[in-house]
């Protein structure tokens, strides 16, 4: 009787938390808006003021504790950083949000039906993963497409080069006539030497928000170029001709190594679709995985078994060249 009082009374509050940390920071929105509307004239009541703050602020989150508590950790800003990469207009505060509705749905789920502590909470873990693997999925193939557009931006920048035109002014023809995402990080790079940044301190940040090794590559011949002297249209375009067949060998090998890849999902997805299956088959057989305490043992055995298997299989597919 008291579980029956206190579990309805626990999804209320559950409900009602998660709509403040989604609604809550309206209020605090409108009055930002409100006060930058002022500072710029378009307010009802501009206050005249001379001064202009043209430091970056960056909001983790629109609830003000929150805010503040985000800040103080480091993990916040890496995540910052990684939506910024995969090109996500999100906040930490709602990707850490789309983990933590995501992980209850799946550990309530597993919870209701099993009882099991221990698959409840593995389950959370799975479906709290699942917002942070689509962002993973989608600075991953930024990167990629940054790797395989490299090549042409930097030819377009020796021609620019051997032309007449400073290595400034060639990443700024790069920055208009390359393609996405080449184009907005050169763009990025150029405008921050044209606001006063010297060359190393640009490059280094064009290396943080794109950390591949073709990037690197070529921000350390760049610098080095600077200080030691040579030829830069030369260095340029041989590090273009090293990404171009770095490229094309990683494509040879996700060639030869897709078989094994698909066998890895293949074997991962296996039981849990057989176990879907013959649950809607036969429900009082397969409940019996979680009914009883060997078969929960059991099942608790084959999630880490079929876990070790997959990061072994995930391992020998993807040789790091």
């Amino acid at each position: 009787m008291l579980v029956l009082i206190l579990f309805p009374i626990a999804v209320f509050a559950t409900v009602a938390l998660l709509l403040y940390l989604f609604m809550g920071g309206k209020d605090k929105v409108t009055k930002q808006t409100l006060t930058r509307l002022d500072s710029i004239g378009l307010g009802p009541q501009s206050p005249q003021n001379d001064e202009i703050d043209v430091r970056r602020d960056d909001t983790y989150s629109t609830v003000a504790w929150l805010d503040t508590l985000l800040r103080k950790t480091d993990y916040t800003r890496l995540l910052q950083v990684k939506l910024y990469q995969a090109e996500l207009n999100w906040t930490p505060e709602k990707l850490l949000k789309l983990m933590l509705v995501a992980g209850a749905v799946f550990g309530g789920l597993v919870y209701l039906r099993t009882g099991t502590v221990f698959l409840t909470l593995l389950m959370f873990a799975v479906g709290a993963s699942l917002p942070y693997l689509y962002v993973r999925r989608k600075y991953l193939r930024r990167f990629e497409k940054m790797r395989e557009r490299l090549p042409e931006s930097l030819d377009l920048m020796v021609s620019a080069i051997r032309a007449g035109h400073s290595f400034t002014s060639a990443m700024g023809l790069a920055s208009k006539e390359s393609p996405e995402p080449v184009k907005r990080e050169f763009r990025q790079c150029f405008e921050e030497q044209n606001f006063g940044l010297d060359l190393r301190m640009a490059m280094n940040n064009l290396a943080y928000r794109m950390p591949i090794r073709d990037v690197r590559m070529i921000v350390t011949a760049v610098l080095i170029q600077k200080e030691a002297g040579g030829n830069l249209t030369e260095i340029l375009d041989k590090v273009a001709y090293l990404i171009r067949e770095d490229y094309r060998i990683q494509r040879q090998v996700s060639v030869h190594t897709a078989q094994g890849r698909i066998t890895g999902y293949v074997l991962a997805g296996l039981p849990l679709f057989l176990g879907m299956v013959l649950y809607v088959l036969n429900p009082e057989n397969m409940s019996l995985l979680w009914q009883r305490s060997v078969g929960v043992k059991m099942l608790e055995a084959a999630v880490v078994m079929e876990t070790v298997g997959l990061l072994i299989i995930r391992k020998i597919v993807q040789p790091k060249l």
